[in-house]
């Protein structure tokens, strides 16, 4: 007789474009090994939304229950609660996939408690490519991390960064320097746009030493990220030209394919890859 598998309990936090993306392939391209138990966002209409445009619908619930109920939890949410989510699942001691990476630069303690109990944090490689050759690269000596990330006008519409320096987009005409400094102050300054520094400072020399420079221009129309890793082992450099996510421009579609082929690697037994 054939044992059927049971199938990993997901359930989302944040129903926006990347929530939206993971829902569907969790009952579509994942559904013979991953049930959606439930989703849930601080906006009600947002899980609404979401819900009507799933193949069965879900049940919608309270951050707390849904983490109680759920053998690994998916945080879409933001930088601000990503935090606040690890110290929940590590609690209820349940897996996390965390989306929102930019939100742990600062608190990387909850990862080492995470560590002490058991309990396993997955952050997807992202927007970018090469976090494989960083991790590896991390083994020996790192000299240098720098990224340099081009971005359209409007994914970078309202930032905090731009509003404290008074900086209007409007006015940019040409290829323009934004920004450059550590990926601790890119993060705070643009939580919504660089979350792959985060991730590269994670992977490899840490977030005050990974240096970020952001560049605008009206003639861009993808987000491209550029990566360069000199060390020990020699010097890598890449380079991504991503497509945004045609429901939110400051969210590359490779972010979201990155979160879905994390989970495929969570559930299937070949793993390939550093």
């Amino acid at each position: 007789m054939r044992i059927k598998k049971s199938r990993l309990k997901v359930g989302i936090i944040g129903c926006g474009a990347i929530g939206t993306e993971i829902a569907k392939a969790c009952q579509e391209r994942l559904k013979d090994k991953i049930e959606l138990i439930g989703i849930c966002d601080i906006d009600a209409k947002k899980a609404s939304n979401l819900n009507n445009n799933l193949k069965k619908k879900v049940p919608i619930f309270e951050v707390d229950e849904l983490i109680r109920r759920a053998s690994l939890v998916v945080e879409a949410a933001s930088a601000s609660v990503s935090g606040g989510i690890i110290e929940k699942v590590v609690k209820n001691k349940k897996s996390c996939l965390v989306m929102s990476v930019g939100g742990l630069l600062g608190k990387e303690g909850l990862l080492k408690r995470a560590a002490k109990a058991g309990v396993k944090i997955y952050l997807p490689s992202g927007a970018i490519c090469g976090i494989d050759g960083l991790k590896s690269a991390n083994v020996g000596a790192i000299d240098r991390v720098t990224l340099t990330t081009r971005k359209p006008l409007r994914a970078l519409e309202g930032a905090p960064y731009l509003v404290e320096n008074n900086i209007d987009l409007s006015s940019v005409k040409h290829e323009t320097v934004i920004f450059e400094g550590s990926a601790k102050e890119a993060i705070r300054g643009f939580p919504q746009n660089v979350n792959v520094s985060a991730i590269l400072s994670l992977a490899g020399i840490g977030a005050g030493r990974t240096r970020v420079r952001i560049v605008a221009s009206p003639d861009y129309t993808k987000n491209v990220h550029e990566v360069e890793i000199g060390g020990a082992f020699g010097r890598i450099v890449t380079r991504t030209e991503n497509m945004p996510s045609k429901a939110n421009p400051k969210t590359s579609q490779l972010a979201i394919f990155s979160a879905i082929a994390t989970l495929e690697g969570i559930v299937n037994s070949v793993k390939i890859g550093t």
